[in-house]
């Protein structure tokens, strides 16, 4: 019997002993004493790991056009801005970067579109490997998908529809742009055909101004038309393409998020567009004057693109394109900024406080209270670092507030319209738009989410009082 017991207490010692080695390792594989990164810093930690690598391809010598030199700032703030999808540059695409320099500018433009995760999935498809269930809670929170069921053949057709929706975007605008460049006007096609579908703003037509964007083309309603189909499908978000793809017209067979992101993203697009016919683009000719009203509204909101000169705004105009960038597109798109889905849950939240009602409910469905909560700190995150960020560039460079919210509105919310500040900012101010453009591609939620540990699953509650609020 004493045998028996000492042999029991030596097994547990070593059942101890292997606990303890292997807790050991733990701490040791992971210093902050998780065992695991969870799926947002999965996804932030690919988005850095992507854009230091463009980074140091765009410091190669051969990045560059012969007498142009890039820093670690510039190369930086470029990588930034590409894998972001956002499009503010501090060098202008087509006369600094040599070919291969554009190349890499626009892998990181298809990644930051893409999304990371998304890419690696269809490499670890490729080679065919199986992806474990972590893999796939990541995909899910990457791709804003509803459900964990499906994600990696959700995925496999949100890949094969970017590359056919590019190519035939390409396509689109080959006969237009050979025309104008000859056969360099391919790799233009191609080249603008990502850069409109992934929003991302960037462009080639430096060569015949630095920095002019698609002016150029102002007056040409093919191009513009490609351009802005362009931008409206990569915006409008992954889990609508599906709806669309398996109901085809039939709007009541939709989702409650795509009924909601068409008829705010319709909103967004015909109210902004009849602002700018009356009252900033009066004086041009009807028919330009309709192009250039409707591509304004429509990039403005996501893309970065513009044919006209943006100084030329009225205040008030600069203030409606300011809030536009803010809104951007919707959640899963190749967008950023605090998406429609949340301006338009609170804008029905507003309205179920005034009509007394306890739900929250639109199209005949009652929205769950947590991503009224959600939309509520989004809002509040976005609106706060727009703002401070806005102030804080102002006094350090001098200039107009107006110009400085123009600008963090158009690095929060992934766009990339400049009033012309950008390539003048000290590093301070270029850091602090990196910040913001990181920030409005990966969601605010995500950031937050990858930073703070999960809630407490306590189910105590503290006792209620209310206050009075406005």
């Amino acid at each position: 019997m004493i045998q028996i017991f000492f042999h029991s207490a030596a097994l547990s010692e070593q059942r101890a002993q292997r606990c303890k080695k292997k807790s050991d390792f733990m701490k040791l594989k992971n210093p902050l004493g998780k065992r695991s990164t969870s799926a947002f810093q999965m996804i932030i930690l690919s988005f850095l790991g992507i854009i230091l690598i463009g980074t140091f391809l765009l410091l190669l010598p051969f990045a560059t056009r012969e007498g142009n030199t890039t820093t670690f700032s510039d190369a930086l703030f470029t990588s930034v801005s590409a894998t972001c999808v956002t499009g503010l540059v501090v060098k202008d695409t087509a006369t600094h970067w040599t070919v291969f320099g554009q190349a890499v500018i626009l892998l990181l433009i298809q990644i930051g579109g893409m999304g990371v995760i998304t890419i690696s999935v269809g490499l670890v498809q490729f080679t065919g490997k199986k992806i474990g269930l972590r893999e796939r809670s990541t995909i899910q929170e990457s791709v804003s998908a509803h459900q964990l069921g499906g994600i990696v053949r959700f995925t496999s057709f949100i890949i094969r529809t970017i590359l056919i929706i590019e190519f035939i975007g390409a396509l689109l605008l080959l006969p237009a742009f050979c025309k104008e460049f000859g056969v360099v006007g391919i790799w233009y096609a191609l080249f603008h055909s990502v850069s409109a579908f992934c929003n991302a703003g960037f462009d080639l037509m430096g060569i015949r101004e630095n920095f002019s964007s698609l002016v150029s083309f102002a007056d040409n309603a093919y191009v513009n038309i490609i351009i802005m189909l362009l931008i409206i499908t990569g915006g409008i978000g992954f889990m609508t393409w599906q709806d669309v793809k398996e109901h085809k017209f039939h709007f009541r067979k939709y989702t409650l998020q795509s009924k909601i992101i068409i008829i705010v993203s319709t909103i967004l697009i015909l109210i902004p567009a009849v602002y700018f016919f009356f009252f900033e683009y009066s004086d041009v000719p009807m028919g330009n004057r309709i192009i250039y009203s409707f591509f304004q509204s429509v990039t403005t909101r996501t893309a970065g693109f513009n044919t006209t000169n943006l100084d030329a705004m009225s205040d008030s105009g600069k203030v409606l394109m300011t809030a536009l960038m803010l809104v951007g597109g919707s959640p899963g798109s190749t967008a950023g900024g605090m998406k429609t889905t949340t301006v338009a849950v609170l804008f029905l939240a507003a309205i179920t406080v005034f009509r007394r009602k306890n739900d929250v409910e639109c199209f005949r469905r009652r929205l769950p209270e947590d991503v009224v909560r959600s939309s509520g700190a989004i809002f509040f995150i976005y609106m706060a670092l727009f703002i401070t960020s806005g102030a804080v560039i102002s006094m350090i460079e001098g200039l107009p507030i107006i110009e400085c919210l123009f600008e963090t509105g158009s690095a929060i919310g992934t766009v990339g319209l400049t009033l012309g500040i950008t390539t003048s900012l000290s590093l301070a101010s270029k850091i602090i738009l990196m910040f913001l453009m990181f920030f409005g591609r990966l969601g605010g939620l995500t950031m937050i989410y990858a930073a703070l540990p999960s809630g407490s699953t306590d189910a105590a509650k503290m006792p209620l009082e209310k206050i009075t609020v406005g």
